[in-house]
């Protein structure tokens, strides 16, 4: 049986990364890794994980979280960097 660290392991992304869009679009954590894998794979995808990263960070700043906000910049810029995001 497949645990949830293996499904994110084969996604090719982060724990912080998955838990990002789990955030953004309200979904569990295996459901956001599956999603997650799908999008890396598509031609635009990385530019749409780009995008839900800096959505949560306005999100975060909008809410005052700044902390947060902190943690996510560091998500975009690790995402960036091993991703070859543009």
């Amino acid at each position: 049986m497949l645990t949830i660290e293996d499904c994110i392991a084969l996604s090719d992304l982060t724990p912080a990364e998955i838990d990002a869009i789990a955030e953004h679009e309200h979904l569990p954590d295996i459901i956001a890794t599956e999603m997650g894998c799908y999008l890396l794979h598509l031609p635009s995808g990385k530019l749409a994980i780009r995008s839900i990263i800096k959505d949560d960070i306005a999100a975060a700043q909008a809410r005052g979280d700044f902390v947060h906000s902190s943690k996510l910049k560091y998500v975009l810029r690790h995402f960036a960097a091993h991703a070859a995001v543009v």
